[in-house]
């Protein structure tokens, strides 16, 4: 597995350190990195009092998690969530023309494969909207998303295939822990801001690890 959440949280595996069953592989994210995004978000824009969370629509333990974090989070930073779910790429338009009727401030998009897939419809969409966004990876900050805060795909797969190579070669998966990508890329496209008429405050700039100019 590679892209995934909270494998413990989800019951994909028992533990990191000892997987059991027949899966190993690579964790991405845990139920704090959307609470990180949002603090982050606001730090962009300190007047979101309102900011649509965007996400697809399944049962998952982990998903619940990162919306608990949010949840908990909200009041402290100030702001309400106004959460949309799609399920179908049919879906993008009247979830779209939800975010507009709530009149919010800014736009956290949480990860998800179909959502990562349709990046530049959903970029398109807040630079339109003249929403501020932040979102995972660095694509959607390549892709003209205005913040990217999260871990590298390249790395992620390239840790994935290593494991991959030690099963081929004999190794049990619950013999192989599941790895953790510590290191998260802030990216931010000041291009974008710009565009936004929006001016980001020089302590985030200097918290980026790229900024796209």
């Amino acid at each position: 597995m590679a892209q995934v959440g909270d494998p413990v949280g989800s019951g994909l595996v028992t533990s990191l350190a000892k997987p059991g069953g027949n899966m190993t592989g690579v964790s991405v994210i845990g139920p704090d990195i959307g609470v990180n995004q949002l603090e982050l978000l606001k730090q962009a824009v300190p007047r979101a009092a309102r900011v649509a969370v965007l996400w697809k629509s399944y049962e998952s333990r982990c998903r619940g998690g990162v919306e608990r974090e949010l949840q908990r989070a909200a009041p402290r930073l100030g702001v309400i969530l106004h959460a949309v779910a799609v399920q179908e790429p049919e879906e993008f338009e009247s979830a779209f023309a939800a975010i507009r009727a709530a009149q919010v401030d800014a736009l956290h998009v949480l990860q998800d494969h179909l959502l990562f897939s349709h990046r530049t419809r959903i970029v398109d969409f807040a630079a339109q909207t003249r929403l501020p966004a932040i979102y995972m990876y660095r694509e959607w900050a390549d892709a003209g998303g205005l913040i990217a805060y999260g871990a590298s795909l390249r790395e992620v797969h390239r840790r994935a295939a290593e494991l991959v190579e030690k099963i081929l070669k004999g190794a049990k998966p619950a013999d192989l822990p599941v790895e953790q990508v510590m290191r998260l890329d802030l990216v931010i496209n000041l291009k974008t801001a710009q565009t936004l008429g929006l001016t980001l405050p020089p302590t985030l700039l200097f918290q980026a690890d790229e900024v796209i100019r």
